[in-house]
């Protein structure tokens, strides 16, 4: 088995078959997805095996995003001016329910960190930012060394690069 990522391709993937337990994330994929891509306000990222490239092994979103500087913790705000932080925002992050359990999430997390690093060559982003959508998620995010924001528990942020 060969995994890759790709943009989703609503011609080639096979979003009615997604399922991952938690509907809003399932009802995403299926109805949002498509035409957030088309319009500009979020790309999504499929994991798909090539032997079935249709098959969505999980997905991610990823748009662009800021952090007022009093949401970060204060050890990350020094050497920062004063007005919002440029971030990448991990919007939605969803592994298929027949899929969990073998690290998809974290590969996921990783290529949604890669992306972010790959635009701090371009243009300026300091930060990959999420909304966790419960405790459980935010404790999964943690794990890999996103820190809760000052002001609210379940925004969690990682620093990127040399910062």
């Amino acid at each position: 088995m060969a995994l890759h990522f790709t943009l989703l391709d609503g011609r080639l993937h096979d979003r009615a078959a997604f399922t991952c337990g938690t509907p809003a994330l399932d009802t995403y994929l299926r109805e949002q997805a498509g035409q957030h891509q088309r319009d500009g306000i979020a790309t999504t990222h499929v994991l798909a095996d090539d032997r079935t490239p249709g098959r969505v092994l999980g997905y991610c979103s990823l748009s662009a995003a800021q952090l007022h500087l009093h949401d970060l913790q204060p050890p990350d705000r020094k050497r920062l001016p004063a007005y919002p932080v440029p971030a990448v925002r991990i919007g939605r992050l969803a592994v298929a329910t027949e899929a969990q359990g073998r690290g998809y999430g974290r590969l996921l997390l990783g290529h949604a960190a890669n992306c972010a690093c790959a635009l701090r060559q371009a243009l300026g982003v300091r930060l990959l930012v999420v909304d966790a959508k419960d405790e459980r998620a935010a404790s999964f995010y943690a794990a890999f060394g996103l820190r809760p924001t000052a002001e609210k528990a379940l925004t969690l942020y990682l620093r990127l690069g040399n910062t």
